[in-house]
């Protein structure tokens, strides 16, 4: 679970990362952007899947594409249903709607817990149940606030659910399951590249730019391959709570560029971060009883040894 928990948190700072980085791609818009994106991060994400033993996945599921053709269609709606996210994180720091697109990633996690206690019998400890207490009031306050939910919010919060979902019930909850997620897509990526005037070009003129795109693949397959990785250690549960990390840093970045929160916006945002502040305290007390644990049981185990040998 440790090995989870590192990876959320990594891919959480990463994405906080990107929100910055995509200031440096000047002269495209959201859509250009998204398609360098696609493109640059499948050779880093077929890079880190080698180095983790990863590729046999990418085998077995086209394996189960040629034996089940009907398959395809489920590895689309995937690839749809992600690639909706990964150009609405890019659109929305882009165009002003930053803090509307992090509320979503506030919502998400609160969506996934409610979807592992109703689909995977998923249970909430003490500490967990205030920290969605807290999570709860801070959503509904800003749900109240504005009488209604912005379209991205809604988009970001049911519709990653609905992804997340979707990868485990057909068993693509691993790295080779979004490596075809982004194969399926890349055609998109590529018109979106070519459409209008400047992409190639600012290339062209800027050979530079090349070289802010493979900063955009490495992170981009750094991020998402440890969000990934991290659905897939985790239970349900954790993994949506441990996952209001990313919607802070996040909200933190849309300020740094120029966005505002009002006082009014403060209910929303103190109470979740309270919430994030007890999985802090819940994770730490595990690790303390966890190395505690370890240490009585390395004792016992010598204290037998030593009883061997007076023997």
């Amino acid at each position: 679970m440790f090995k989870g928990i590192m990876l959320s948190v990594i891919a959480s700072v990463t994405f906080g990362v990107l929100y910055f980085y995509t200031q440096l791609l000047t002269g495209l818009d959201s859509e250009q952007t998204f398609g360098w994106r696609m493109l640059a991060t499948l050779p880093f994400l077929t890079l880190l899947m080698w180095l983790l033993g990863d590729l046999g996945h990418i085998k077995t599921i086209y394996q189960r594409i040629i034996a089940r053709p009907a398959f395809l269609l489920l590895l689309i709606l995937s690839s749809v249903l992600t690639s909706v996210q990964l150009w609405l994180f890019l659109w929305g720091p882009m165009n002003g709607r930053g803090l509307q697109v992090s509320l979503g990633y506030f919502l998400l996690p609160l969506v996934l817990v409610l979807s592992g206690s109703l689909f995977y019998g998923e249970k909430l400890s003490k500490f967990q149940i205030v920290a969605v207490t807290l999570a709860v009031i801070g959503v509904s306050h800003e749900v109240f606030r504005l009488g209604s939910i912005a379209w991205e919010t809604a988009l970001v919060a049911f519709g990653y659910s609905a992804y997340f979902l979707l990868r485990k019930k057909i068993g693509t909850d691993n790295l080779g399951g979004f490596w075809w997620d982004i194969v399926i897509i890349l055609p998109i990526a590529v018109f979106f590249i070519q459409k209008g005037e400047g992409s190639l070009a600012l290339i062209q003129q800027q050979p530079v730019m090349l070289l802010v795109v493979f900063g955009l693949g490495i992170l981009s397959a750094v991020g998402l391959g440890s969000y990934i990785l991290a659905s897939r250690f985790l239970p349900m549960i954790l993994f949506g709570l441990l996952s209001y990390l990313e919607p802070i840093l996040l909200a933190l970045a849309s300020l740094l560029l120029g966005e505002k929160i009002t006082p009014q916006e403060w209910y929303t945002y103190i109470p979740i971060w309270c919430a994030v502040l007890l999985l802090v305290i819940e994770g730490s007390w595990h690790l303390y009883q966890q190395r505690r644990h370890a240490l009585a049981l390395e004792r016992n185990v010598q204290n037998y040894e030593q009883r061997l040998t007076k023997k």
